[in-house]
């Protein structure tokens, strides 16, 4: 699995620790993570709608941390939920891009399992670390 909740998180928050080969694919388990905490089933959204947005960070870990406040912000402001993110991922030193292209629908009780409501991506507590395997994230939810 590319994403593992932590139980040493504050009890009104949620912690997850996500990896990948790559930096796209940390990004990409990311995603999924932070869904998972809001619906029980991410597979049951359809991929109706779609998002593109890009932004630029001095780190990958702020690139990191824009992208998830991102997620959380269309949530709230557009009451949407994504399945799928493709993303690209460019460093032009100093700077990082990312390119995305989400994909999901529009909430809905009725046909979603709502779990949680996540308000925001904590930065104290964040971390993101290229290893021997590949990338490892440490993330913390404000719910």
């Amino acid at each position: 699995m590319p994403y593992r909740y932590r139980k040493d998180a504050a009890f009104e928050d949620i912690a997850f620790e996500a990896e990948g080969r790559t930096l796209k694919e940390l990004f990409q388990a990311a995603a999924v993570a932070i869904t998972s905490v809001m619906v029980g089933d991410p597979e049951a959204i359809d991929q109706k709608v779609i998002r593109l947005f890009e932004m630029e960070a001095p780190s990958a870990e702020m690139l990191l941390y824009q992208f998830l406040e991102e997620l959380v912000f269309l949530k709230d402001s557009e009451r949407l939920f994504f399945r799928q993110c493709e993303i690209d991922i460019d460093r032009d030193a100093p700077v990082w891009h990312l390119h995305v292209q989400a994909s999901g629908e529009e909430i809905d009780g009725g046909e979603h399992e709502l779990l949680t409501d996540v308000r925001a991506v904590s930065f104290p507590d964040f971390r993101v670390r290229q290893t021997c395997d590949g990338w490892t994230a440490d993330v913390l939810l404000d719910l």
